[in-house]
């Protein structure tokens, strides 16, 4: 995670970019931690998406293993196919049939070893749960009431831990909250920016 905030650090420098409102989806919820604990003071407001503070637990680094391994023996197309149904909530799935081939293709699209990359680093993620309380800037949390993979319970005690932090919960979103219901995300990350502007 240190690498991806190092290149999004850069990226902001070339810029001349100085103070942003990050929005961290997923593993972009790891980096933007790591961006509040690198310059926090470059941070200005952050929305936390689909995410969380803990590291992985045992179990879920054999996950990742597990899924490291499968990718290069079977392709992209075939970790698609498994993480599909835990990304997208169920309603999605039986009635957004679009939104299902696009993740599904989006993912199948990846190279092997962007893969297996971004599973080691997700493998290796630190853990952010004591930064939570040191958060001294407007953040929103938003979670999917179907999340599976980030439980919107567990998103919600992320955003108590958060001084003055908000919490959006996503009514038939899973994990892909913005893709799954985008007019509601929009509206949320919206009121968060008014008060920032």
């Amino acid at each position: 995670m240190a690498a991806y905030a190092a290149d999004l650090i850069r990226l902001l420098d070339d810029q001349q970019i100085d103070q942003v409102v990050v929005c961290g989806l997923s593993m972009g919820g790891y980096i933007a931690f790591e961006l509040l604990r690198q310059v926090p003071e470059r941070v200005r407001a952050a929305i936390l998406c689909n995410t969380k503070a803990a590291a992985d637990t045992p179990e879920a680094k054999r996950g990742r293993d597990v899924m490291a391994a499968k990718a290069p023996n079977e392709g992209a197309r075939a970790i698609a196919e498994e993480l599909v149904p835990k990304l997208l909530a169920r309603v999605t799935r039986e009635r957004q049939p679009e939104i299902v081939r696009e993740v599904a293709e989006m993912i199948a699209r990846q190279p092997v070893s962007g893969i297996v990359g971004a599973l080691r680093a997700l493998r290796e993620r630190p853990d952010s749960t004591a930064l939570l309380g040191q958060i001294r800037i407007p953040v929103l949390v938003v979670a999917g009431e179907d999340d599976q993979i980030t439980p919107a319970a567990g998103m919600q005690e992320m955003a108590r831990a958060i001084p003055g932090a908000q919490f959006a919960l996503i009514r038939d979103a899973g994990h892909l909250t913005p893709l799954e219901q985008p007019g509601v995300v929009t509206t949320a990350l919206g009121d968060l920016l008014l008060r920032v502007a």
